[in-house]
């Protein structure tokens, strides 16, 4: 089952005040980006996040899965009325994203 385009919009307005929000279709669903830093996807109507060792660490109980089959696990952030959990997490993890040094062999996307 593919993501819905409204759902998508509505993810993006509750995350405002994050940075600027664009959403890129891929392979079906929807791939997030923060300001340049792509942090999570949209899978079957459902938002996951990465997961950074910043996050983590402030959201420990947050739960966790794959967004699709075969993928590392994301953070599943079930209650998209959460604005202020979901804008908090996406502020921390793209800042976390940030700084880590890009993978050999990929140059990062200027801000």
């Amino acid at each position: 089952m593919a993501s819905h385009q409204d759902f998508v919009d509505y993810v993006a307005e509750q995350l405002r005040e994050a940075g600027i929000i664009r959403s890129r279709k891929m392979f079906g669903e929807y791939g997030l980006y923060c300001d340049g830093i792509f942090f999570a996807v949209i899978c079957d109507d459902r938002f996951f996040v990465k997961i950074t060792p910043e996050g983590e660490a402030a959201f420990p109980d947050l739960p966790k899965a794959p967004p699709y089959a075969g993928a590392r696990d994301f953070f599943l952030l079930e209650d998209v009325e959460d604005r202020a959990l979901m804008t908090e997490l996406v502020r921390i993890s793209c800042e976390a994203l940030r700084n880590m040094p890009p993978k050999k062999g990929k140059k990062r996307a200027p801000q």
